[in-house]
């Protein structure tokens, strides 16, 4: 078999990346090398030919998770033409949904990757983003009257609850009741029937 093209080889790289992304969201960093190069359909030998380690791999595959993420609510921020809380609502009420709850590997990285954060101790540039990506999350969903890191600890212990309890009609209970206390006034009041809406 001949040697991959330059091109190749990035293609590759890129691909692992991507796929330890989702995998670590889904699955946490104890994910096999092995397990990790087969979903991305490449051989488990080709993994040192890009990364030094597999604590390098966790660095880029957080940073592209985390940037994945900020591209998403730019869109969604740009998509509003300046209507922040409009934008914010759509926001917490997708992150609070049950399609989010049941699709991990795509999710959101602050969720995804926090037991991984706490408990690991050797990466430190995975820790930097990820530190620095919820802080960017927080700012996202600050208003005049709430903390953006308040509204991002009740959407992100709601999640994580809501996945513990998913076999649990409880689960979307949690879901539905974070959703109404990150409501604005008036849809709270208005209640179920305008969160159907959104």
């Amino acid at each position: 078999m001949g040697r991959v093209s330059q091109a190749q080889a990035q293609k590759n790289r890129e691909r692992v990346v991507e796929t330890a992304s989702r995998l670590f969201r889904e699955q946490g960093t104890q994910v096999s090398v092995a397990d990790l190069m087969k979903a991305a359909g490449l051989t488990h030998g080709g993994f040192y030919k890009q990364f030094p380690s597999k604590e390098a791999l966790i660095d880029e595959a957080t940073a592209h998770a985390f940037n994945e993420l900020a591209r998403l609510h730019a869109a969604e921020f740009q998509g509003r033409d300046g209507q922040r809380r409009s934008a914010q609502e759509q926001l917490i009420d997708t992150y609070l949904s049950v399609e989010h709850r049941d699709n991990a590997a795509d999710g959101c990285p602050v969720a995804g990757l926090a037991a991984d954060m706490a408990r690991g101790s050797g990466h430190r540039e995975a820790h930097r983003v990820y530190a620095e990506g919820v802080r960017a999350f927080a700012d996202t969903l600050a208003t005049e009257d709430q903390d953006g890191i308040t509204r991002l600890c009740t959407m992100l212990g709601a999640l994580l609850l809501a996945r513990a309890t998913r076999d649990s009609p409880l689960s979307e209970d949690i879901l539905t009741t974070a959703r109404a206390a990150l409501a604005p006034g008036d849809r709270r009041d208005r209640g179920g029937a305008d969160e159907r809406r959104h």
